[in-house]
C-alpha cells in the first residue's frame, strides 16, 4: 500500500509519513507556484511563515486497496510547532498510484516555522471496511496518478 515502505516509521496504531520534495507557494499577484524545497535539510530549512499557506507532499506513494480507508493526521510535535493541516487528509478505498498532498498553514502570529524534506510530518491510521464501496476512488478520484503534490482540479 505504501511505496517506500519502511518499518521504522510504523507506530502502536498509525505510520508515519515523510515530507517531500515538492510544495506549491503562495506568491503576491501569481498565486500557487511549484517550488522543489529538496536543497533544504534540518540545518537550512524552508521556512513557512506566519499565516502563510502552502501545498505539500509526501515522500511516500499511495496504493490503497478497494477494502482500506485511512486518515492523515499531524505529528503531534509539528502541529505543537504551529502548523495547522486543514483537515482534507481523508484517503478513500482505491487512491492509488499518488503522493498524498498536504495543506499547511503555520497558525503563529509571530515566528516561521522550520520544514525539510524527510522530516516527520504526519501519521496515517488504516481502517479495514465492512465490504467494498459501491464506487472505488479508483474510479471516481480526480488525485490518482499524482507523482507530485496537485493544486486544485476545481470545486465541486
Amino acid at each position: 500500500m505504501i511505496t517506500p515502505f519502511n518499518p521504522t516509521l510504523l507506530n502502536p496504531a498509525s505510520l508515519d509519513v515523510l515530507l517531500g520534495d515538492n510544495i506549491f507557494e503562495e506568491q503576491e499577484k501569481r498565486g500557487l507556484v511549484e517550488k522543489s524545497i529538496a536543497h533544504h535539510t534540518k540545518e537550512d530549512p524552508y521556512l513557512l511563515h506566519p499565516n502563510d499557506f502552502i501545498l505539500a507532499q509526501t515522500i511516500e506513494k499511495f496504493n490503497v486497496p478497494n477494502r482500506i480507508c485511512a486518515q492523515f493526521a499531524l505529528k503531534s510535535s509539528v502541529a505543537r510547532a504551529g502548523i495547522e493541516h486543514l483537515l482534507a487528509g481523508w484517503i478513500d478505498p482505491g487512491f492509488n498510484n499518488s503522493v498524498l498532498t498536504l495543506e499547511l498553514k503555520n497558525a503563529r502570529r509571530l515566528e516561521a516555522v522550520k520544514l525539510w524534506p524527510g522530516m516527520r510530518i504526519g501519521q496515517i491510521v488504516f481502517y479495514e471496511m465492512s465490504s467494498h464501496p459501491l464506487k472505488s476512488y479508483r474510479e471516481t478520484g480526480r488525485y490518482n496518478g499524482d507523482s507530485k503534490v496537485a493544486a486544485c482540479k476545481g470545486l465541486l
